[in-house]
């Protein structure tokens, strides 16, 4: 039974950093692509960013390049999304995700497991 917990979040005040955590459990991700989605309330899912767990390589989405970086701790088995220089904007759930599929990255149906999300709040 693949699970994916994901932590980190809270208030920040805009200009300030946070890091999100996903632990993931169930079985060897070798061959995955982790993805990193966030939701703001009463908009569309969205994705912000993947990397392979394989390989570390990474795409995100325009709105946080250069303000996100992704990266994974294998030993550990988590995943985790480094955010700074927050903006008000980026206030949503933030939803890890696993695929075998490692193409479209960028389009939710993609992935196979989620996880139950994470609050993130900035502050202006």
């Amino acid at each position: 039974q693949v699970q994916l917990v994901e932590s980190g979040g809270g208030l920040v005040q805009a200009g300030g950093s946070l890091r999100l955590s996903c632990a993931a459990s169930g079985r060897t991700f070798s061959g995955y692509a982790m993805g990193w989605f966030r939701q703001a309330p009463g908009k569309e899912r969205e994705f912000v960013g993947a990397i392979t767990w394989s390989y570390g390589s990474t795409i995100y989405t325009d709105s946080v390049k250069g303000r996100f970086t992704i990266s994974t701790d294998k030993a550990k088995n988590t995943v985790y999304l480094q955010m700074n220089s927050l903006k008000p904007e980026d206030t949503a759930v933030y939803y890890c995700a696993a695929t075998r599929t490692v193409s479209p990255l960028r389009s939710s149906s993609t992935y196979d497991y989620w996880g139950q999300g994470t609050q993130v709040t900035v502050a202006s």
